[in-house]
């Protein structure tokens, strides 16, 4: 005979729902803490946390071990020192472990020329920022604006106006036109090779996207042939030499032909006219009077 059950033995859920609580209550804990810490850990990085407990880690950790004691920039050609400063956010004699290397690196690659910048941080005191820049090779002009461009002819980086010294740029070369700035390269290699034809170029005009005008100081223009501007310029350059051709009074000089060179002087100044009766006033004066 089986004996009754007893009316107060808990039922097999209760028992059940017991354990797991028995089990949870630690892990709980263990949420509750680490969701304490992670607040915390948020709450130290605000600007108003860190300057109020600034003073005390100071103290505690040793203000002459860990800061700045010195920040070391290389590559900055073309970037304003001052500008890789400000950037850092931070100076010599500010505590090293305030400094953002990601943060400060963000900054750095917003700079005008500045392709990346690679920021290290040491204990010891020194922060060390390695800039590549990507010089201006060109400025291009089109639809109404300038821009300076690299190489590939792509625009440099970080153009807003207010660059390190616009005068250093002045000796850039100018290109003009839709597409002159992914052709400028090879025009701008040949007329290095040219300086007598490259001092008196002011502007390489691109037309139709197919080929190039060179505008001269003098107000002449120079029709080069497409596909063919190496030897063209070479050309000029041989009769310059020769003959003198671009210290000469022309207006055009039309090298579309390979076997001709078509020339355009600028027309002759009219004679200076003789003021009427002035000779016969001069000799009228030098009759003797007769009274």
């Amino acid at each position: 005979m089986r004996a009754a059950p007893r009316p107060d033995r808990p039922s097999r859920l209760k028992l059940f729902l017991r354990r797991q609580k028995r089990l949870l209550r630690p892990v709980g804990g263990l949420v509750f803490i680490g969701l304490l810490a992670t607040g915390g850990w948020y709450a130290l990085q605000m600007p108003v946390v860190q300057e109020q407990i600034s003073p005390l880690r100071d103290r505690l950790l040793g203000t002459n071990a860990l800061r700045v004691t010195a920040i070391n920039i290389t590559g900055a050609n073309l970037t304003d020192e001052n500008a890789v400063l400000q950037a850092l956010n931070t100076r010599v004699g500010a505590p090293i472990l305030s400094f953002s290397v990601s943060g400060a690196r963000e900054r750095l690659n917003a700079l005008p020329f500045v392709d990346h910048a690679s920021v290290a941080r040491h204990l010891s005191g020194e922060i060390d920022v390695t800039l590549v820049e990507r010089p201006p090779y060109a400025v291009w002009q089109h639809q109404g604006h300038f821009e300076l461009i690299d190489r590939l002819g792509k625009p440099v980086p970080g153009q807003d106006g207010s660059t390190k010294d616009a005068a250093a740029f002045l000796h850039l070369p100018l290109v003009v036109g839709d597409g002159a700035n992914l052709a400028a390269s090879g025009l701008i290699d040949t007329l290095l090779q040219e300086p007598e034809v490259r001092s008196r170029v002011t502007a390489a005009v691109r037309v139709s996207d197919r080929r190039w005008n060179l505008s001269l100081r003098d107000g002449a223009t120079v029709l080069l042939p497409e596909g063919e501007e190496a030897p063209a310029i070479h050309r000029l350059a041989v009769f310059q030499a020769s003959t003198h051709l671009l210290d000469r009074p022309v207006v055009l000089i039309d090298m579309r032909l390979p076997d001709r060179l078509t020339i355009r002087e600028l027309p002759p100044p009219p004679p200076a006219e003789t003021a009427p009766n002035q000779t016969a006033g001069a000799s009228k004066s030098a009759q003797p009077s007769t009274h």
